[in-house]
């Protein structure tokens, strides 16, 4: 094996182009034949690989150790044979090295015997390899030079990593690491300090589609697209300024026909230990699959995180939407049925064609104009569609536009069809949204920006987002169905308008609230009482929910009965409590465990309650409470305060008394009844809430409806968290030309006195036309107070929007009526007066019992 030197004639590099090397498995067999070894041997490549080196030998193969000793030694002497016969003398050293299977090999190079002054340098280099491998000795720093030799000093600056053509300075490491690096399948690439290529491996040629040679001496912005250059030559020369590794990513096609792609790339720095930096490293790694995966799990968990934040069905929808454009598609659409927006469980078509409401779309176009239909608008879609067909099997599918049910699609919807013409639509998706079992709508995915088609892996995503905003879609559904049906019945409960009275002007607002929470159980009422009089009541159930709201309608309905009855305000509140923890005693404790409670958040069977009896003849207030915010009033010069009652507990808690208090109220005084949804938010307490209240309620006077609009809009938000009932009432007096009141006796001749009392006045007040019918109910209610009560007995009259007539007695036994026999002489005046008057009844008072009967007029 003849070896030549390099030009200087030093011999310390064997020349590339001439050295004699070969390769020999762990059995013996020759795998690699050099050039300059067939011109050393004279044999050709195809008579030596594949066949044993021992035949190479000069001796016999098992002579002095034979083949296996040449190769069991780093270094030596050794006899070759030649083709021709004769023998020649070659100095051999061996590397060992791994195949591309991992078995053991070894790199074998022969260079010629030197010369004594060449051996002496030879020696002295080998001795200097043993003391530093792979960097040039003390006395030669120069021929040190890492990585690749520069232009001007190709000798002196070959690779740090040794070929096979360079023995002397060649450790068996450093040869295997030139070996790997010209034929590693991943892209690798060395630049110089000017940044230009000074070498490339195999998976750098194949992936550049430029050989070694062409990739040489050029920048990278002669070989990649402008935008990958500039990361990349930034990142070079981060490397040289900081001789430190350096690792990004970037994104786009290593050549114009290529796909785009992810690549992780390295740069690190080349130089010999003490040295400076003139060489980096360039190594890319293929992530596009990793950062595909990353990116799927990133939508996935964007659409956990953003779509449902609101139980609002077309604004899920809508969520769903923006999170999946730009991302996963350049245009989608979300389409329900119908009769889901309304909250309805949705039903099959009873035709082939199915009519869908377009809940969202979104596009990365500004304006959406891929669309053909508004958001909110339906629209009907044919039986051989693909989104029938997706409604009908729940599967997804996945369509290029040239496939026949796209294209039988376009040719019966024009509209359509010029869309897919006009924006280059290439590939679409069309995927169900199911939940529990149900199909809700469907989603439609559309690529005409990107040009990569969808995949199967963009299918199996898009599935997993549909799946995931179907739930909470139908959250939103089956919210807006609660909600809807706690809305109905909560209305249906509380006053449409109120009934007709005269002692005050009153106006209302009921806002439900906008949460998660669902309705609750605030209510208002306003109840006309005996004597003119007028009971104000708003009420509290804690909780939210269809049980708050059947409930408040329980309370409602007690707080009516008792108003009737007339009973004193403490005592209504006690026979409250009672009701309220009978009913808490009644309810199953296992009732709010199904899955129909998601919505309900009730606890325990607690309420609060004001209530407020004002007297238009008196002009004087009642007032006591429940737990409840106190009443705030406003006197007629402007003053406002918050009424000082004595608090009550809840009701429910049971077992505790509740208080009154008394006060006189000038005519035109506002009384505003609340719940504490108006006063309590996120961004106060109800403290800073009463006080704002207060302020508002100070400027000049104005109407209760104006009142109530003022306060709605100043202290409330846009989407309040509670419940609001708000109740404002300005007190009128009844003057005392529409009041007339006589003291009567206990003799029954004073019947008749009375009689003629109430004609005359009724003359003076122009009713005559129910004289009659009011001189027969107060001859009957003086007859039964002078025969069964005690004096003093007295005798009112009031006019107001019906005629009230009153006789009240110390006596506080109620009457009732009775069934009077055919001869039986009493026992019908009651019954007279329950025929003749619209209503009559009985209250009482501390100073015994009043009758009354109003009559209409």
């Amino acid at each position: 094996m003849h070896g030549a030197t390099t030009g200087d004639g030093s011999g310390a590099f064997p020349d590339r182009a001439a050295a004699a090397t070969a390769v020999v498995d762990a059995r013996g067999i020759v795998t690699g034949w050099s050039a300059g070894a067939e011109r050393l041997l004279g044999y050709p490549y195809q008579d030596v690989v594949g066949r044993p080196a021992a035949r190479l030998l000069g001796s016999e193969p098992g002579a002095a150790g034979g083949w296996p000793a040449v190769l069991g030694r780093r270094g030596g002497t050794a006899s070759l044979r030649h083709r021709d016969g004769r023998r020649v003398e070659v100095r051999l050293r061996t590397y060992p090295s791994l195949d591309g299977e991992g078995n053991t090999q070894r790199l074998v190079v022969a260079t010629a015997p030197e010369q004594p002054e060449q051996a002496e340098q030879a020696e002295q280099a080998e001795q200097a390899e043993q003391a530093e491998p792979a960097v040039a000795t003390a006395e030669q720093p120069e021929q040190a030079e890492p990585a690749v030799a520069t232009a001007e000093q190709p000798e002196q600056a070959e690779p740090a990593v040794a070929t096979a053509e360079q023995p002397e300075q060649a450790e068996p490491a450093v040869a295997t690491a030139e070996d790997a690096f010209t034929q590693c399948p991943l892209p690798l690439m060395v630049f110089d300090s000017e940044l230009r290529a000074v070498r490339a491996s195999a998976g750098a040629v194949r992936e550049l589609a430029l050989d070694e040679e062409q990739l040489c001496g050029r920048r990278v912005t002669e070989i990649m697209p402008p935008h990958l250059c500039r990361s990349v030559e930034d990142g070079m020369r981060q490397v040289f300024e900081t001789a430190e590794p350096s690792q990004f990513h970037v994104r786009g096609r290593a050549r114009p026909t290529a796909d785009d792609r992810v690549w992780s790339i390295t740069v690190s720095p080349l130089r010999p230990p003490g040295g400076r930096v003139r060489h980096v490293q360039l190594a890319a790694l293929d992530i596009t699959e990793q950062h595909l995966a990353r990116e799927r799990l990133a939508l996935l968990n964007d659409v956990s995180a953003q779509v449902g934040s609101t139980l609002d069905v077309m604004r899920t929808a809508q969520e769903m939407a923006d999170v999946a454009v730009g991302r996963l598609a350049d245009f989608v659409t979300v389409d329900l049925l119908d009769s889901l927006v309304r909250g309805v469980e949705p039903r099959p078509s009873a035709t082939g064609a199915v009519v869908l409401r377009r809940a969202a779309q979104q596009s990365v176009l500004p304006g959406v104009p891929e669309a053909v239909i508004r958001a909110g608008d339906v629209d009907c879609y044919p039986e051989f569609s693909p989104p029938v067909r997706c409604l009908a099997t729940g599967r997804a599918s996945l369509h290029r536009t040239l496939d026949q049910a796209i294209r039988s699609w376009q040719e019966n919807d024009p509209e359509r069809s010029q869309v897919v013409g006009t924006f280059e639509v290439h590939s679409i998706m069309v995927v169900p949204l199911r939940a529990r079992g149900i199909t809700l709508g469907v989603a439609i995915f559309v690529r005409h920006r990107r040009q990569e088609p969808f995949q199967e892996d963009d299918l199996l995503l898009a599935e997993e987002i549909a799946a995931r905003a179907a739930v909470a879609v139908d959250n939103a559904r089956r919210y807006t169905l609660e909600r809807t049906t706690a809305l109905a019945l909560q209305r249906s409960l509380l006053p449409r308008r109120f009934a007709a009275q005269e002692a005050v002007e009153a106006a209302y607002r009921y806002l439900p609230a906008r949460t998660r929470a669902g309705l609750g159980g605030d209510w208002f009422d306003v109840i006309p009482l005996s004597g003119a009089r007028v009971a104000l009541v708003v009420g509290d159930v804690v909780g939210h929910g269809l049980r708050a709201s059947a409930t408040m309608g329980r309370l409602r309905t007690a707080v009516r009965t008792l108003a009737d009855v007339d009973l004193p305000t403490d005592e209504l509140f006690v026979h409250l409590d009672d009701l309220v923890t009978h009913l808490a005693m009644e309810e199953d404790p296992t009732e709010g465990s199904g899955a129909e409670s998601d919505l309900d958040t009730s606890t325990d069977l607690i309420a609060t309650c004001l209530y407020v009896v004002y007297d238009p003849v008196e002009r004087r207030c009642t007032a006591a409470t429940a737990g409840h915010p106190p009443p705030a009033v406003v006197t007629p010069d402007g003053t406002a305060y918050f009424l000082d009652v004595p608090p009550g507990p809840p009701l429910g808690v049971g077992g505790l008394p509740f208080e009154t208090v008394e006060w006189e109220l000038p005519e035109g005084s506002l009384i505003t009844l609340f719940t504490d949804g108006l006063v309590e938010g996120t961004d106060h307490d109800l403290g800073a809430g009463l006080a704002l209240l207060r302020r508002r309620l100070e400027l000049p006077a104005r109407s209760p409806e104006a009142v109530c609009d003022d306060l709605i809009r100043t202290l409330l938000p846009a989407q309040p968290q509670d419940d609001v009932a708000l109740l404002v009432a300005r007190t009128r007096a009844l003057d005392a030309g529409q009041v007339a009141t006589w003291d009567l006796s206990a003799d029954p001749a004073e019947v008749s006195d009375a009689r003629a009392a109430v004609q005359a006045r009724l003359a003076e007040w122009r009713l005559s036309e129910v004289s009659f019918t009011a001189e027969l109910v107060i001859s009957e209610l003086v007859t039964n107070a002078i025969r069964y009560g005690q004096p003093p007995i007295r005798m009112r009259l009031i006019r107001d929007a019906a005629l009230v007539c009153e006789v009240s007695d110390s006596n506080s036994t109620a009457p009732h009526l009775r069934r009077a026999r055919t001869f039986d002489e009493g026992g019908r005046g009651l019954l007279l007066v329950a025929q003749f008057a619209d209503r009559w009844g009985t209250r009482h008072h501390p100073q015994g019992k009043t009758i009354w009967a109003e009559i209409t007029y």
